[in-house]
């Protein structure tokens, strides 16, 4: 049976092509395990939690004696403080059992266990296995955030911090590391026990260190998965450059890596579908993106759920993208912590940031289409798409042209604060029809303020960069030319893009060519 590319589910090097983070569970074993520390994995939704727990427990039990199970489907454990320490005798002993340990230990942590006092002879147990195993016990518990507010789950985490504070001074015997995982960070978990009583950030898991491992895959890394895969089926693809296009639209999110990948291997490299479109290349990446955005999953579902559950989180995200807001990083600002923990805002040189450029593509869709339900701009009447498309390519040119004749037609309507406010907004929003479906854009995060928006289309294979500012004066203008030079050499295209926002009462409205450093820029002025 041939590897696949896995995106649900635990992934296993016998089955599939993955990253197998072997720096990442060498730090963890070196700087968390050997260390004795008791930590929480807390990462966004469908970021490797459960494999990288899995190839963990395969590193440890070489020289540990490794327990491992979930709270995924454990409600029943949560009816009473018994009820809960009988079934977690239960499962750790099939664990034992799996793991060959001696009867003697195995008989003795399965002793039926006091209706009375079931906590302090679960706590004794733990203490009799851990003194008496011939190697140190690693405990590790997945999906620990589907019960975290429950009491019974708190009293869990009261006892394990009690024995470790008590192994600390050399009172007690247990498990030499306890690691949580989930989405939540347990340390910091927002918890209301009971109805009526008043919030809480406390939580027993204050003992836990930091993890600060990024689990996210490097270039690197997505290099190693694409040369396993090369050297089984031959492609002739250049690893280096596609493992680094990968990465550009990611920032390394391990689903969305192994779902480009999958995309790729499954539906663009089978024809009729996608024929034509050279697969493990900058168009079928490209392609690969488009499909994905098309195509429903849980990770997008949960983050248009958060938004909903979230509106400030929302106000944020819409800012950042569509007004360029900048927000200084505060681990203390819930919707920004909250961003971050759901994985679709990360911190980058203390500012916040949209996590990866696929989800931003999503956003703007998303936002997008809000927008058009509830705005007054709700039809563009010269936004046909087939006009804009001849022999296959987009014309840009076209698409500016009438963008200026429909923009000068509103602007006779509306006051000058809400273009300068709304004006790329509106941009975007006639953008989306035309290649939607088709093609897909996303904006440069390095560049997006206030004042200047710098977005990249992608269409059937090539792509348009156009600069989106508001009128700040000439130098400010000819510094915006020289950027979109940049960007022009970067992205090796002849043509760009610029269309400019002015509310000064003499300007002068209208498009123009003009060619700088051997580029062609295409500059309108509304």
């Amino acid at each position: 049976m041939s590897k696949k590319f896995q995106i649900t589910g635990t992934c296993i090097p016998e089955k599939h092509y993955m990253v197998h983070m072997k720096s990442q569970i060498q730090k963890i074993v070196s700087e968390y395990i050997e260390e004795g520390q008791y930590f929480s994995i807390n990462r966004a939704r469908q970021y490797g939690k459960t494999t990288t727990l899995y190839l963990l427990e395969r590193y440890l039990k070489k020289e540990y004696l490794v327990i491992s199970f979930s709270f995924e489907a454990a409600d029943e454990l949560f009816c009473s403080l018994y009820i809960f320490a009988s079934g977690l005798i239960r499962n750790i002993g099939k664990d034992l059992k799996m793991q060959n340990v001696s009867e003697e230990l195995l008989q003795n942590w399965l002793k039926p266990i006091s209706p009375e006092f079931p906590f302090h002879d679960l706590s004794d147990r733990i203490t009799d296995l851990c003194s008496n195993s011939p190697r140190k016990i690693i405990l590790m518990i997945d999906e620990v955030d589907k019960s975290s507010e429950n009491q019974i789950f708190l009293s869990f985490l009261g006892l394990l911090r009690e024995k470790y504070l008590k192994q600390q001074q050399s009172k007690d015997v247990t498990f030499q590391s306890v690691i949580l995982a989930g989405v939540y960070d347990i340390k910091n978990l927002k918890l209301k026990l009971h109805p009526g009583e008043e919030a809480k950030y406390n939580s027993p898991w204050n003992i836990a260190a930091d993890f600060n491992i990024d689990m996210s895959f490097s270039p690197s890394d997505i290099c190693e998965m694409l040369s396993e895969y090369e050297a089984d089926w031959h492609t002739g693809m250049d690893i280096i450059y596609i493992s680094r296009l990968i990465y550009d639209y990611t920032s390394g999110y391990p689903y969305l890596v192994s779902g480009i990948c999958r995309l790729i291997d499954e539906a663009i490299a089978a024809p009729p579908d996608h024929s034509g479109i050279e697969p493990w290349s900058r168009e079928g990446v490209a392609e690969a993106v488009r499909l994905m955005l098309r195509q429903p999953n849980t990770l997008f579902d949960d983050m248009i759920k958060h938004l909903a559950e979230y509106p400030d989180l929302a106000a944020v995200t819409r800012n950042i993208l569509f007004h360029g807001t900048e927000y200084s990083f505060n681990h203390y600002s819930t919707a920004l912590n909250i961003g971050v923990m759901f994985g679709f805002l990360k911190e980058r040189r203390g500012k916040t940031q949209i996590a990866n450029r696929i989800f931003e593509m999503h956003l703007y869709q998303y936002f997008l289409s809000e927008e058009l339900i509830k705005t007054d701009i709700q039809t563009f009447p010269n936004a046909h798409e087939n006009q804009f498309i001849k022999d296959g390519a987009l014309n840009m040119d076209l698409v500016i042209k009438k963008f200026v004749e429909y923009y000068t037609d509103l602007y006779q309507e509306k006051d000058e604060s809400f273009f300068e406010k709304q004006g790329r907004k509106m941009f975007l929003l006639y953008l989306r029809p035309i290649i939607n479906g088709t093609g897909n854009f996303y904006v440069e995060a390095e560049t997006r303020d206030e004042t200047q928006t710098d977005v990249i289309v992608d269409y059937l294979g090539k792509q348009y960069v156009i600069e989106l500012k508001l009128w700040r004066g000439k130098k400010y203008n000819e510094a915006g030319e020289k950027q979109l030079i940049d960007y022009l050499n970067l992205y090796h295209l002849d043509k760009g893009y610029m269309l400019t926002f002015s509310f000064n009462k003499k300007k002068q409205t209208g498009i123009k060519e003009i060619t700088i450093q051997g580029k062609r820029i295409l500059e309108a002025f509304v």
